[in-house]
């Protein structure tokens, strides 16, 4: 008889329980998911020893290392992402209120 309880007791308790976000809210999530992808992507590229071919070359200075994309676009991106991230999960869902 116990168990009985038990199991309608847990029936109506996975049909009350609401999600924790809503759809605006991963809607933001993944717009801030993408912004981080994106600004780690715009980061990466040859190195300062690297020939534009992609060879190694030690004696060789890659200036691109300090183009606006990678110093000052990328990183800008990552904290817009960062800062989605942190709206999407402290703001409120319009379906829970």
């Amino acid at each position: 008889m116990g168990s009985k309880n038990t199991s309608i007791y847990q029936s109506e308790k996975k049909q009350n329980v609401p999600f924790l976000f809503g759809k605006r809210n991963y809607l933001f999530m993944g717009i801030g998911i993408a912004c981080i992808i994106l600004g780690f992507f715009l980061m990466t590229g040859h190195d300062a020893n690297t020939q534009p071919d992609g060879t190694y070359d030690p004696t060789y200075w890659n200036e691109d290392i300090y183009s606006f994309t990678r110093i000052r676009l990328a990183p800008i991106l990552i904290i817009i992402g960062f800062v989605l991230e942190v709206y999407a999960i402290l703001t409120s869902s319009k379906e829970t209120e």
